[in-house]
């Protein structure tokens, strides 16, 4: 007789699984960063723009491939991503060993760091939100964490210029 749990949980991975959240690989019990995420590709990602509500107002905004948001981690570098462990789990860096863009003027390109070949425009490493699904911006100022649009500002190699980051949403996770 099969256990009604383990039924249950085979079901809610394998609907997780059909959603994109994971791959076989993770379910197998294989190491997270051995396989793709919702933000991470093992070999060619897209990124284009697509209009989104950011905090009541819609915005031209940065997507991957499946039109999860993309966000930029304010305290990363042009030259390091300071999104590890944890942090990198909710919120997926978003890798290609060859990116593609679609419709932006912006500088698209790969950092060689921590999370591997991480995507990167106009130097900004960028991510994707755990929580978000495609269409919807739920991560806008948690963390740090904001929304790329196609007009961000070119990132030094020692931080974000000023200016081009919004004051951080009152609302935030706990993380």
């Amino acid at each position: 007789m099969r256990h009604p749990k383990i039924i249950i949980a085979g079901i809610g991975l394998a609907a997780v699984a059909a959603a994109g959240g994971i791959t076989a690989a993770t379910a197998a019990g294989s190491p997270a960063s051995s396989a793709p995420s919702a933000g991470q590709s093992a070999a060619a990602a897209t990124v284009r723009t697509a209009p989104a509500a950011v905090t009541g107002k819609t915005e031209t905004i940065l997507v991957n491939g499946r039109g999860l948001p993309l966000y930029f981690y304010r305290p990363d570098t042009a030259a390091r991503s300071l999104v590890t462990g944890s942090l990198a789990q909710l919120w997926p860096p978003l890798t290609s060993a060859a990116p593609a863009a679609a419709g932006l003027s912006g500088r698209l390109a790969v950092l060689n760091d921590v999370n591997g070949q991480q995507v990167t425009y106009n130097g900004h490493p960028l991510y994707t939100f755990a929580d978000d699904h495609a269409g919807q911006v739920t991560g806008q100022g948690i963390q740090d964490f904001f929304v790329a649009t196609p007009g961000l500002a070119q990132l030094t190699t020692s931080s974000a210029p000023a200016g081009t980051v919004p004051a951080a949403s009152p609302r935030g996770y706990g993380y």
